[in-house]
């Protein structure tokens, strides 16, 4: 989103107090009444046609909803209505909360019925909408979040907006009702002035997406500038960056890895490091980690990663997961290793579909179900599928119970600390988290490290198997191109980190699907997602960038050049569609679709980072593997396209710093000449994998195909083959090598001077 950008005025702000920085912090007290499972199906809308599960959720409301398209443009146009538009994704807590209070109102659907038409959104499934809009809310309001509510003039253009609204006037805002009845008043009284404003909202949006890249070189310097930012706000105590809520934010973890990588032994650097590990190690003990089914919940509502909010996101398994397989690379501790293992595990179990490809969410909510609350079947509670009463625990443990619980910080009346819990659903309830460590839980029960830690893999083996008939979250079992582009990284990367060639069959099996899938190979295309087929949405920016980041990574674990060769076709495909050759960087969208008005370029990367801090580092590797010095160029375009935020606020990209600071890098390149699964080419691989190498590529040379089209463009991979009818390694600047050697250790020992 823009950040910089504030308009002048703002439309009917007489209308709209809502103003928050994201739907699952409004205001406490409002409360998800019935679960879906008991709502009457006494209407159906258009939304029963669509795949989404979000708009799905809503396919049986009283409101007359339209999906995004020309049906609903057109109706707006003739009957000169204003657009009413709600976008927000299946496994959002407020976004319930508003389709429950009203929504499924037949008084509320009857105004929205008379007055608008009304549209509903999945943002996951059209990002380009929810972006352009976002950005109205954002600069008109200050804050933002879903659900989020815009109202539109029958030529898509925003005149007011807010993000949840309660059913009656609270919380100092405006009941949705009155909302709804001042703004179909103000249409009918003011309509000319409100058209004539919506114009010039847009206009400001266009301007504020014009300016082109600042001047001035980006160099080294903005590296330290950003370290020392996220220095400031770093919480020595308890890890992560800022106050609550606390978000995991993994680009943060990732330059600040790579910042000590510049110089190990540097001061700031090993500070730098530590920052990252301790605020891992923080987050792996709290309640943001799910310790019994694995991967962790979204973020966590106090500054000590203790409460979470509950929904679990797939591009956090993918990033986090990554995130801890850097910092055991760096550490050798296995720690880091665990926690790596756990989100990998359980979106393995829960979150991948039997054709291989990767679901997006699970909800925050649940049923509640007997033993866990006194509401009954009929309500949900957030984190209800999650949280344990003293007694559940020692029941189910017997003997282990005094031990688990004093582990876990299970406490006789609940953990939650107070003010965390404002809707009253954890009172008794029980949050684990990692009170106290191995260590210490061995020595106060007079136990070596090693039984205690057995007897918690059986406590929690017990618990999960309980935990397991309790009903379960919502699935979102949407399959995004871009988020499973994320989620073949991490499996690739583990599948060489760990050595554990699961990972990679998981990988392979997601990125068959993936092509056969999302993939359109007459056109070039990636398409946006998949549920029971084919999206007729193509695919935007971040859908290929991070695709090509999945794809690069899998051909260094794999070796199999025909998905470098996919990579390097869509790498063409995304640069013919969104690349901005006058000013540099990635538009978010192709400018296809007219109904989006707005192709705009992110310059934030935040829980996902920005499609053009991962297209710049793609392009910065793919110029190494093809020696392309063109693509190479492409990569510095776009880094400088972002110098005004850089220059400004550095920490704000910390993701496209990492692809600077590899730009300022001599490029490295190990090439392994030998048969990919001889043993001895397999520990050379080996002794690459144990260290931390975030500016080098890896190659094989094995004499196929591969290493011709490797070669296509670089003599010096032509020539590289085995030494003495041994495998042998590379290591390379810029293709310029040293002897080759044989031996891993010998390897190990080049890769560390």
């Amino acid at each position: 989103m823009t950040s910089h950008f504030r308009f002048g005025f703002l439309a009917l702000t007489w209308l709209v107090t809502a103003n928050h920085s994201d739907a699952d912090l409004t205001p406490a007290g409002a409360r998800r009444s019935e679960s879906a499972a008991t709502e009457k199906r006494e209407h159906t809308n258009r939304l029963a046609h669509e795949k989404s599960p979000y708009l799905l959720q809503h396919a049986h409301n009283p409101v007359d909803w339209y999906p995004w398209g020309e049906e609903a443009f057109t109706k707006a146009r003739q009957e000169n209505k204003p657009i009413f538009l709600s976008v927000g994704y299946s496994t959002c807590h407020w976004c319930h909360v508003m389709a429950h209070e009203s929504f499924e109102n037949e008084e509320v659907a009857a105004i929205m019925n008379r007055e608008f038409v009304n549209i509903k959104v999945d943002r996951e499934e059209r990002s380009d909408v929810d972006r352009v809009y976002m950005t109205f809310v954002q600069a008109t309001t200050g804050g933002g979040g879903w659900p989020m509510s815009v109202w539109l003039t029958p030529d898509l253009k925003p005149f007011v907006g807010g993000t949840y609204f309660p059913p009656e006037d609270r919380y100092g805002q405006p009941g949705f009702k009155k909302v709804l009845e001042r703004v179909a008043t103000a249409w009918k009284e003011n309509h000319d002035k409100i058209v004539e404003q919506g114009g010039q909202i847009v206009a400001a949006l266009r301007e504020s997406q014009s300016v082109g890249a600042g001047e001035g070189k980006i160099d080294a310097a903005v590296l330290e500038a950003a370290y020392k930012q996220l220095d400031r706000s770093y919480d020595p105590k308890e890890g992560g960056f800022g106050n609550a809520p606390k978000f995991p934010r993994p680009v943060t973890v990732n330059f600040l890895t790579r910042f000590y990588a510049r110089d190990p032994k540097g001061d700031a650097d090993k500070q730098a490091l530590e920052m990252a590990l301790f605020t891992l190690r923080k987050m792996a003990a709290g309640g943001m980690h799910d310790h019994i089914g694995g991967g962790f919940h979204r973020y966590s509502v106090d500054r000590y990663w203790r409460v979470p909010h509950f929904e679990k996101m797939l591009y956090d398994q993918a990033q986090l997961a990554v995130a801890y397989l850097d910092a055991f690379q760096i550490t050798r501790d296995k720690q880091y290793q665990s926690v790596a293992r756990d989100i990998l595990d359980y979106v393995g179990r829960d979150m991948t579909s039997k054709e291989g490809g990767f679901f997006s969410a699970e909800d925050a909510d649940s049923p509640v179900a007997a033993g866990i609350g006194d509401a009954g079947h009929s309500k949900t509670a957030e984190g209800s599928f999650y949280i344990w009463t003293k007694k559940d625990v020692d029941e189910a443990l017997g003997d282990a119970a005094e031990i688990f619980d004093f582990h876990y910080g299970v406490q006789p009346h609940g953990n939650a600390p107070e003010g965390s819990d404002p809707h009253d659903e954890f009172r008794g309830k029980n949050i684990l988290i990692e009170r106290h460590t191995i260590a210490e839980t061995a020595q106060r029960f007079k136990k070596s490290e090693d039984e205690i830690a057995a007897l918690l893999v059986r406590c929690r083996e017990k618990l999960f198997a309980i935990r397991e008939k309790r009903p379960r979250p919502h699935l979102d079992d949407k399959i995004i191109a871009a988020w499973n582009g994320l989620m073949i990284s991490a499996y690739a990367r583990a599948a060489q980190v760990l050595d554990d060639p699961r990972y990679l069959q998981i990988a392979t099996r997601a990125a068959k699907f993936l092509r056969a899938n999302l993939y359109e190979e007459k056109s070039k295309l990636l398409y946006r997602n998949y549920r029971g087929g084919r999206s007729d949405i193509e695919g935007f920016a971040d859908d290929y960038a991070f695709v090509i980041q999945g794809l690069l990574d899998f051909y260094e674990a794999s070796f199999d050049v025909d998905w470098l060769k996919f990579a390097v076709e869509l790498q063409e495909t995304q640069d013919r569609l969104f690349f901005d050759e006058k000013n540099g960087g990635y538009f978010s969208t192709s400018g296809k679709d007219q109904s989006v008005f707005l192709r705009m370029k992110d310059d934030n990367d935040g829980a996902e980072p920005a499609a053009s801090s991962v297209a710049a580092l793609n392009l910065l590797r793919l110029a190494q593997f093809r020696d392309d010095k063109t693509l190479a160029e492409r990569a510095r375009k776009t880094i400088d396209a972002f110098a005004t935020t850089l220059s400004h606020f550095p920490s704000a990209m910390p993701q496209i710093l990492v692809a600077l600071d590899y730009s300022l890098s001599k490029p490295r390149q190990i090439v392994i000449a030998g048969k990919k699964d001889a043993p001895e080419t397999q520990a050379l691989f080996k002794a690459v994998h144990s260290h931390f190498l975030p500016k080098t590529i890896l190659l094989l040379a094995d004499g196929s195909d591969g290493q011709k089209f490797l070669g296509e463009k670089n003599e010096a991979i032509r020539a590289m083959s085995m030494v003495e009818g041994k495998p042998a390694a590379y290591v390379c600047e810029n293709f310029t090598c040293k002897a080759p050697v044989t031996e891993p250790k010998q390897l190990a020992k080049l890769l560390v001077e």
